[in-house]
């Protein structure tokens, strides 16, 4: 069969179309390690708070609880979030965790509100295993398409709360009125993922009830660098 100009022309913008919805970039992760009790940790918390903002970003407050000893208790602290952040330790090589962290897409952390370290990981490419994420009949669907040779991989649902004001009574900042954004409220390991199509149901009714939106990870087995990443509301 011959075939026309026309018809090439149609078959190789098909084509360049395909390519790029299948490059499309996912939002950047950054996981901030922080703590109510640490003086250092509000302008950090304000950079959350203005990365929560961007489309292209996955901004995410862990709270901890090793700042207890000063006198002031984290009503958002986790151990899930401590966990997660002595593995990141051990992955990144230091001998001791440390608030304010940031720790960008599972490969390297910064300290703080370090702007320029999140501007340099936004500028490079960041392509994605197919992720979809919705909410139907008050349950969440998570479906997740074919992506040969992918390693083995945990499919995490992090739910959280969007923002939060908190009157602090004791520690090093006593006295102060704290604002905090996408604190996580739960960690949830929904499953293995292993570059085959699969999909995952979770009953919103399951999720913590302070939580008003959730994102979803997809990350190596042992914390690895990040290969997809979504976020949804709940409200």
């Amino acid at each position: 069969m011959t075939t026309t100009p026309r018809q090439w022309l149609a078959a190789v913008l098909a084509l360049c179309c395909t390519a790029a919805a299948g490059a499309q970039q996912r939002p950047l992760v950054v996981e901030l390690f922080t703590s109510e009790g640490c003086s250092s940790c509000p302008p950090a918390e304000a950079y959350i708070g203005e990365l929560s903002k961007r489309a292209d970003v996955v901004a995410l407050a862990f709270h901890v609880d090793y700042w207890d000893e000063l006198g002031w208790r984290d009503r958002f602290e986790l151990a899930q979030s401590v966990e997660r952040q002595n593995i990141y330790a051990r992955n990144l090589h230091h001998l001791s965790v440390y608030t304010p962290q940031l720790v960008i897409d599972g490969r390297f952390d910064a300290v703080g509100a370090d702007g320029s370290a999140v501007a340099r990981a936004l500028a490079a490419q960041r392509t994605s295993v197919p992720l979809r994420v919705a909410l139907h009949d008050a349950e969440v669907r998570i479906d997740i398409g074919a992506q040969p040779q992918s390693p083995h991989c945990d499919v995490l649902l992090v739910a959280y709360l969007h923002h939060a004001l908190s009157a602090i009574g004791r520690g090093e900042n006593a006295g102060r009125n704290l604002e905090e954004f996408n604190i996580v409220r739960e960690i949830r390991t929904l499953g293995a993922w292993k570059g085959d199509p699969k999909d995952f149901r979770v009953p919103t009714a399951s999720l913590p009830r302070d939580a008003t939106d959730l994102a979803v990870l997809i990350q190596p087995s042992g914390q690895g660098p990040m290969l997809g990443a979504a976020v949804h509301a709940l409200r």
